[in-house]
């Protein structure tokens, strides 16, 4: 199966405009700000603070070696905000997670959106500036979507009326972004389509993800391939099939159990357990039938 390649470090040749003590950008107003509003820039990690004011103090160890993981073998999909302090010098607004994991990743870079001094309008502008073009894949969309509800604190019905689409596109984009983050890779590159991972939201569960991921790409199955598949597996979890009985280790024929019911004079019946285990009924009618009984069990 062809593997999500790693997507290029972005904003490499832009961050240059912030490591220049000359021309230092603060504010919307100097020059090249433009060029920083709306953008993404590769930052030196080591010039990142935390909020101190960051609600969240706790992080499960496990999916932050895993989120780790994924960003050593692929990068990070999802830049993390960045507020201006100083000059080179920037505190974290959202992606602690990211920020975490990629030290833990041994990164020493990381792509981040950094936020200026009285940019709030520019910023509106340039995403949706940004929306409109038509080299995007889907999860630079939703990627766009998402800032303009974390950032600009936008509902989606007022997306809607700034970007000229309707609120269930909005949604259908946004909705890519629980997908697992080597198939939010695998748009990206274009192993899959958006149709593809519209197709996969619908199974929470992301390793089931990963193995349609992995079958659709191996063998090249389409849109309405996928959502049968989908549909198939949704299925199995609703109604899963009835375990299949233990096949018997022997079974005893009416032969045999024709020998039983000749000695003790009466049809004795004969049961057998999947285990090999078993019990032998023998019947009797009064008193006087029992000692028969126990008279030929003495013989």
């Amino acid at each position: 199966m062809a593997k999500a390649t790693k997507k290029r470090a972005m904003g490499r040749g832009l961050s240059s405009l912030l490591t220049d003590p000359q021309n230092d950008i603060t504010s919307v107003e100097d020059n090249n700000a433009d060029k920083v509003v709306g953008n993404i820039m590769e930052l030196d990690i080591e010039n990142i603070e935390i909020n101190p004011f960051q609600p969240r103090t706790n992080f499960n160890e496990e999916t932050l070696k895993e989120l780790s993981a994924s960003i050593r073998e692929l990068g990070v999909i999802q830049p993390i905000t960045v507020r201006k302090t100083g000059f080179n010098q920037y505190q974290l607004i959202s992606g602690e997670r990211r920020l975490r994991a990629s030290k833990l990743a041994g990164l020493t870079t990381i792509p981040a959106y950094v936020r200026i001094a009285n940019d709030n309008d520019s910023l509106v502008m340039a995403l949706v500036e940004n929306i409109q073009r038509h080299d995007l894949d889907p999860i630079e969309i939703a990627l766009s979507y998402q800032r303009l509800i974390d950032e600009v604190n936008l509902t989606q019905e007022q997306m809607s009326e700034r970007v000229g689409k309707k609120r269930s596109t909005i949604t259908n984009y946004l909705r890519l972004l629980k997908l697992d983050p080597i198939i939010q890779t695998g748009i990206r590159d274009g192993f899959i389509s958006m149709g593809h991972g519209r197709a996969l939201i619908s199974i929470e569960n992301h390793d089931a993800q990963l193995d349609i991921y992995h079958k659709i790409i191996a063998e090249s199955l389409s849109v309405r391939e996928t959502e049968a598949l989908v549909k198939s597996y949704q299925e199995h979890l609703l109604n899963p099939k009835a375990p299949s009985k233990k096949k018997m280790l022997y079974t005893i024929s009416d032969t045999q159990k024709k020998v039983f019911t000749d000695f003790f004079g009466a049809k004795v019946d004969v049961a057998i357990a999947a285990n090999g285990k078993g019990k032998i009924s023998v019947p009797f009618h009064s008193a006087e039938d029992l000692e028969r009984i126990l008279k030929l069990l003495k013989k």
